[in-house]
């Protein structure tokens, strides 16, 4: 077989032509490259924001909080199960999956498309099985998949899943890998007071909204991108 592969003849455009391809793609490889870096720093601005205030407790104000036991005035620690419910996601195949735009999360994040959305966003998509304990945000509609909970309505909100991404879902207690429904609505999260929440709504609220935006701008740079690529190879488009 790799005899016969290789006595194949392969036309390849002139070398000029091949360097003014390059010169096209790279520019659309760097506008993507460029917009995951923005992704990153915003992501990383809002992950430091919410430990100042929330882990370290210097949330704006604080000098005139009494804090007790390491909860502020008018804060509670909760267990999970009492501010939001983890949901079973459905089984959904990769061979059932029909052409579309709606994201399907698995336990490792986006792994395809459907045709349809199981539930609406936003929402917080918790790892059950597989990469146990990963969290995701997803601002529109989507599918999970069964190795994942995932949590919706009024209870979502983004600074539930930033919460969630410094709870401990990892027990040592289980012989077989995954993560426990009841175990995890037993761990213990910093609820703020109602002041605090929606002021920290507000002030990331922004943030993720540009994540957003960039995100969409580089679904539909790929999309361009691999669409022209084969144009370009084959003449159906000269530069």
């Amino acid at each position: 077989m790799t005899r016969i592969l290789a006595s194949v003849p392969v036309v390849l455009p002139p070398r000029e032509h091949q360097e003014r391809i390059i010169g096209v793609i790279s520019a659309y490889d760097d506008l993507i490259e460029n917009n995951r870096r923005r992704i990153k720093l915003l992501e990383q601005a809002v992950r430091l924001l919410y430990k100042e205030w929330f882990v370290h407790l210097r949330f704006p104000g604080h000098q005139h909080v009494k804090i007790k036991d390491g909860v502020p005035e008018g804060w509670e620690r909760k267990p999970l199960g009492e501010v939001a419910s983890l949901n079973y996601g459905k089984s959904l195949k990769a061979d059932n999956r029909l052409p579309g735009s709606i994201p399907v999360y698995g336990s490792s994040g986006i792994v395809g498309t459907h045709n349809r959305a199981m539930v609406n966003g936003p929402m917080i998509i918790v790892g059950r099985k597989g990469n146990v304990g990963s969290v995701y945000w997803s601002p529109e509609d989507c599918f999970p998949i069964d190795t994942v909970y995932y949590v919706q309505s009024e209870s979502c909100s983004l600074r539930l899943y930033y919460a969630l991404r410094t709870v401990p879902f990892i027990s040592t207690d289980v012989a077989v890998p995954g993560l426990n429904r009841d175990f995890a609505h037993s761990r213990q999260i910093l609820t703020p007071s109602s002041s605090y929440h929606r002021l920290f709504e507000n002030t990331v609220g922004p943030f993720h909204q540009q994540i957003d935006i960039l995100r969409r701008q580089n679904a539909k740079l790929e999309r361009a991108r691999d669409l022209l690529l084969p144009k370009l190879m084959n003449g159906d488009i000269t530069i």
